[in-house]
């Protein structure tokens, strides 16, 4: 399959609900992180790992993972907001779409992901992303991004934007054919992950 989609892995979270780390929680035998990351290789040209703790996870990962340090935007104190650690990401990307990923997806499908990237040349040319959409809104955290987003995602993080959902709700975005599956299943608590190792 010709790959034409680079990758962004958010691993910056505090993980305060969960109590540990999530990133390293170890999921069929490998921690959350290294399985997403194994994903994200799958579909994608490149592979970038957007987290202020490159040194935590320098060793989990393989030789060659391109670490971004996520870092305040523009002077502010705001490093630690999704929003941010994706524009910051963007910047080093050349591929005209991205996919994005938090690093707490256990339940990745590469097949799946790989049919949707072959599904994007059918977007709609204004189509800022193309997402999933379930009753609460947008699946912001597993999905695609064209590049050329970056111009108005720094206009409105720098007019203070942090929520996803208010800047996708603002665009143009395609939804995903068949997104109902468990593949957006995070875990964010001890109880997630129990009901995931169940």
């Amino acid at each position: 399959m010709s790959k034409k989609v680079s990758a962004i892995i958010l691993a910056g979270g505090k993980s305060s609900r969960m109590g540990q780390d999530k990133a390293m929680i170890s999921v069929d035998g490998a921690p959350l992180l290294l399985r997403v990351y194994q994903v994200a290789v799958a579909c994608a040209d490149s592979v970038y790992v957007v987290t202020p703790w490159q040194e935590r996870y320098e060793d989990l990962l393989p030789v060659g993972c391109q670490f971004i340090r996520e870092v305040p935007f523009e002077g502010s104190n705001n490093a630690g907001s999704p929003l941010v650690g994706f524009a910051r990401a963007l910047v080093e990307v050349s591929t005209e779409w991205v996919l994005l990923l938090a690093c707490d997806l256990p339940n990745l499908q590469v097949k799946v992901l790989q049919g949707w990237i072959e599904g994007l040349e059918n977007s709609r040319a204004e189509a800022i992303a193309v997402l999933a959409k379930h009753e609460k809104g947008w699946e912001p955290l597993c999905g695609f991004y064209r590049k050329s987003c970056l111009l108005g995602l720094n206009k409105y993080i720098s007019e203070g934007g942090r929520s996803f959902q208010q800047w996708l709700d603002q665009n143009t975005v395609d939804v995903l054919p068949d997104s109902s599956t468990d593949m957006f299943f995070n875990c964010n608590t001890p109880e997630d992950l129990r009901r995931r190792l169940l």
